[in-house]
């Protein structure tokens, strides 16, 4: 099989570990996408969500890969038409991680190098002291950076992946960041009538991280794909099968940041009731008219 991949060794060992998975030879097809063009502009200012995805997505659609596998965090809230994820494997740790310092440690005015307008805002909610730079590029090219910075913020599934853990000064807890929808997960995506691919991709889905996922996802599409204030989204699942999404919406400063809890057997249904009671209740409705307005 095909498999459709950005270039970055990230992605090259995600697409590795999907082929490791599904236990048979796996042709990486390497795509460059609109993300990876344009370093010198913030994720942001390219519309956010789907910048690292549509030309990998196309790449299946064209028929030139089977499958593509993506940082699920990377895909807007709903799929493509003749698109559909199939397999969403062990998800890995979700959280963000601080290297060169702790979040105590950082120094009164410390500069925090991160290009997530999410991240922006959650630690300048913490810590309205921080100042921000913009950071882009792959791991290795952001660790390189770290030193024009008092700390920057990785994702922690990154660096584990890559072997980098001993970088590593503090996973922040989510009551302090919550992640991306859909961090630290990866997902496989085929064309919807390949039978024989989603038959072979639906052996490495695992049940548990799927729920979360969507149900982070749902989240999402409720408050609206392509929103664009600070969204973050966490899943857990107990041990009786109890599903909690912690939803999260900011403005771009960070000066106003609202979150909600719910939880209840229907990850879909509780990430969107999450997401309504954000607009309907908490104010988040108000905080997207002002961003239209503006």
């Amino acid at each position: 099989m095909r498999a459709a991949t950005r270039a970055s060794a990230l992605a090259r060992l995600q697409t590795d570990l999907v082929a490791a998975a599904l236990g048979e030879p796996v042709e990486p097809v390497v795509v460059q996408t609109l993300g990876d063009q344009r370093t010198d502009v913030a994720i942001w200012e390219m519309g956010g969500q789907g910048v690292f995805v549509k030309e990998v997505q196309q790449a299946v659609l064209d028929g030139r890969a089977d499958f593509a596998v993506h940082s699920a965090k990377d895909l807007p809230a709903q799929s493509p038409d003749g698109l559909v994820i199939a397999a969403i494997p062990e998800r890995e740790d979700p959280r963000d991680a601080l290297v060169g310092s702790t979040l105590e440690g950082l120094p009164t005015g410390g500069r925090v190098g991160t290009g997530s307008v999410r991240r922006r805002a959650q630690l300048a909610w913490a810590r309205p002291d921080l100042t921000f730079g913009g950071l882009r590029g792959n791991i290795d090219t952001r660790l390189a950076k770290a030193a024009d910075f008092d700390a920057i913020v990785v994702a922690a599934a990154a660096l584990h992946r890559l072997g980098h853990t001993q970088v590593i000064d503090e996973v922040l807890d989510p009551e302090v960041l919550l992640p991306q929808v859909g961090q630290g997960a990866l997902a496989v995506e085929c064309r919807t009538d390949d039978e024989t691919v989603r038959a072979a991709l639906a052996r490495i889905d695992h049940e548990p991280s799927r729920r979360a996922v969507e149900a982070e996802r749902a989240y999402l599409r409720e408050i609206g794909d392509g929103c664009q204030l600070p969204v973050g989204a966490l899943a857990t699942i107990d041990a009786d099968g109890r599903i909690t999404v912690t939803g999260m919406i900011a403005t771009l400063d960070g000066v106003t940041l609202l979150r909600h809890a719910d939880a209840g057997d229907d990850g879909v249904a509780v990430g969107r009731a999450v997401a309504r009671h954000l607009l309907d209740e908490g104010g988040a409705a108000a905080l997207l008219t002002e961003l239209d307005a503006s």
